[in-house]
């Protein structure tokens, strides 16, 4: 495991590129992943990420711990999030139809949206929601299809602060579904902070709010 962290004063951040190979020799010949981790620094953090021109990177985190604000803000590219599509369909909708009626039509249509994305080779940010493990599984079995890398970025923000987010802009999960997420979202940080990313992760990126928020860009070179 290669642990290494940014400095602090680092405008831009780069991160490890898949070599460019097919799938079968690229998966073979992956360097270890790295974990860099931008928390507790105070606003001294890259003001940017960039990444490979193909690569694949997954933003995860608690509802309401600000993903889709800081996919909107950073991400010029291309950029699959639920939540998008879920606005597009409630937009369409009767006001009078509970949104539990089209919830599989919606995620039928974010997971067609997200197949088509992939499928056009561009480098592609992803909105994921952490207890859906067979997404990330999916992507990186993309990455290696590629023959390029999926990157982790992992928004490390206290259950209070989530909640209140969720708050925010109206819209929340049941107690249940946050205690899962909740649950999810720990594991998958306790695990990156001590080396251990899930399978096919070429790298992770450890975001409190403040270095969320200092972020302007998430692209991907050439």
């Amino acid at each position: 495991m290669n642990r290494t962290t940014a400095y602090a004063t680092t405008s831009g951040l780069a991160l490890p590129e898949q070599p460019a190979a097919p799938a079968r020799e690229a998966c073979a010949a992956q360097p270890a992943p790295v974990v860099r981790d931008l928390r507790d620094r105070a606003g001294r953090s890259p003001r940017a990420l960039l990444f490979g021109p193909r690569d694949l990177v997954v933003v995860t985190g608690l509802p309401g711990s600000g993903k889709s604000t800081l996919m909107e803000r950073t991400v010029p590219g291309v950029r699959i999030d639920s939540q998008d599509t879920r606005d597009r369909w409630d937009r369409r909708m009767p006001r009078f139809l509970p949104y539990a009626v089209y919830r599989p039509l919606v995620r039928l249509a974010h997971y067609a949206g997200l197949y088509r994305a992939l499928r056009s080779e561009a480098g592609v940010v992803v909105h994921d929601c952490g207890t859906q493990a067979w997404v990330r599984a999916w992507l990186a079995r993309e990455a290696r299809r590629r023959g390029t890398a999926l990157h982790l970025l992992l928004l490390d923000v206290s259950a209070d602060a989530a909640l209140a987010g969720q708050r925010r802009r109206g819209r929340g999960v049941s107690r249940y579904a946050f205690r899962r997420h909740r649950a999810a979202t720990a594991r998958l940080l306790r695990a990156a902070a001590g080396g251990t990313l899930p399978a096919g992760c070429a790298s992770a990126v450890l975001l409190d709010r403040s270095a969320a928020d200092t972020l302007r860009r998430i692209g991907f070179t050439g």
